[in-house]
């Protein structure tokens, strides 16, 4: 039976809700864990990379950005004690990027923290 335009406007309205809902609480929890929504997007990122692959221009396609906002966020993440440079084994000119010991903790603390939330996202986009 093919959906009525309400029922349509019903299902975007509640995927838009459960984002929201998401990226709220994204920002709630990445604040407790001394990160912003932006740089724990980041170390997702890098995190999830293959070795080697996290440098500054494939992150800034990933997160949408332009080259010097990808460096910026990348040098403010450094100075946080985050992630830190490394040069590839292939190529000196590339320098690839990795999460210190701290970036891990943090990343994994707030993975943790938001897997109900992943969940609750998850449900509301099967309802759509």
């Amino acid at each position: 039976m093919p959906r009525t335009p309400h029922k349509r406007y019903a299902e975007a309205a509640t995927f838009r809700v459960g984002l929201r809902r998401f990226l709220a609480r994204t920002d709630q929890v990445t604040r407790a864990h001394g990160l912003t929504a932006e740089r724990y997007e980041l170390l997702l990122l890098i995190k999830t990379a293959r070795d080697g692959d996290a440098t500054v221009g494939r992150l800034a396609q990933q997160l949408q950005i332009g080259q010097s906002a990808a460096t910026q966020l990348a040098r403010r993440v450094e100075d946080a004690g985050l992630i830190e440079r490394t040069v590839s084994r292939r190529d000196a000119r590339v320098h690839p990027i990795r999460l210190t010991a701290e970036g891990e903790r943090r990343l994994a603390a707030v993975v943790g923290d938001l897997a109900g939330e992943r969940s609750a996202l998850a449900r509301a986009l099967d309802e759509c």
